[in-house]
């Protein structure tokens, strides 16, 4: 009876060491890279500038090739970072019609469901210069503007910033740049990072890692440093994609990776296909932006 004992004493212990070695059942460890297909500032218009240089109405090939890429890589989801489509305004160009707009939304949206996967629409400034949010909302099939979800190991903020500063819509606008993030948005930021423990990245379209930006008179989203001091609060957030400066650009503050990606759009008559193969890894707590075109390579750690 007590080698019995004995014995089962042991089992149990090897059991016990055997489950604690083993890796837990949707534990970060199992938890394959997740890959995220990236695009900016497709601005989708039949127009282009010739005082910008400009080349807006190639757009089809540009992100045809885009969604071909992304789907031979594979990519997991796609996420694009506002001014899908532009408004009428160009510089040098006559305005036209602005009832043709959303026929060309609907057109590039209809490119971009090619992607065989999950695809999320970040609004940029140019999105509502001829449209209103929910004429925006209705031609992507997307219900808000402003949502989170999870995927992989990750959760994903997609931030709208395109408000008056008297937190009202900006739409049917014309032409604007700078942002704001009104305070209601800002505490369901708040509310919905508070509730996930997941590693989380915000979307949103102007940069909040500059104070000061020429074009804009000032910071590229108005309450930039209420909006960064969330993030900072929660704990979770590991970096912020934007969209915006064609150019792109990176940044880290408060240990916080801060990367604009840079433009799809055609700004130099030939400019490369342009966007950003994203690798997020769990495991080695890394992410990786391979870029194609003029998008630089990045290596982050978090």
């Amino acid at each position: 009876m007590l080698i019995m004992r004995s014995g089962f004493r042991r089992a149990i212990v090897l059991a016990f060491t055997l489950a604690c070695a083993l890796p837990i059942a949707g534990s970060e460890t199992e938890l394959a890279p997740l890959r995220i297909g990236i695009f900016a500032d497709l601005h989708a218009h039949d127009t282009n500038s010739p005082l910008d240089d400009f080349v807006l109405a190639n757009w089809a090939e540009r992100l045809q090739a885009c969604v071909d890429a992304m789907n031979a890589w594979p990519a997991d989801l796609m996420i694009q970072m506002g001014d899908f489509v532009n408004g009428r305004f160009v510089l040098g160009a006559e305005f036209g019609d602005p009832e043709r707009i959303p026929a060309i939304l609907e057109a590039a949206e209809a490119v971009y469901a090619g992607f065989d996967g999950p695809r999320h629409h970040v609004l940029g400034n140019h999105d509502v210069e001829d449209l209103t949010k929910a004429e925006f909302l209705e031609r992507v099939n997307v219900d808000a503007t402003s949502y989170s979800f999870d995927a992989g190991a990750y959760h994903f903020v997609v931030l709208d910033a395109q408000y008056r500063p008297d937190g009202t819509d900006r739409e049917n606008e014309f032409w604007f740049m700078q942002g704001y993030v009104p305070p209601p948005l800002l505490e369901w930021l708040r509310d919905d990072l508070a509730a996930t423990d997941r590693p989380t990245i915000v979307c949103v379209h102007q940069r909040l890692d500059l104070d000061f930006e020429i074009r804009h008179g000032g910071p590229e989203i108005a309450n930039h440093t209420e909006v960064r001091d969330v993030l900072v609060e929660a704990g979770n957030v590991i970096c912020v994609f934007h969209g915006h400066d064609h150019w792109g650009g990176y940044s880290e503050i408060d240990g916080i990776h801060y990367v604009t990606f840079n433009a799809l759009l055609d700004m130099s008559w030939g400019k490369p296909h342009t966007w950003a193969f994203v690798t997020l890894d769990p495991a080695a707590r890394t992410i990786t932006v391979e870029g194609a075109g003029e998008q630089p390579n990045l290596m982050l750690d978090y």
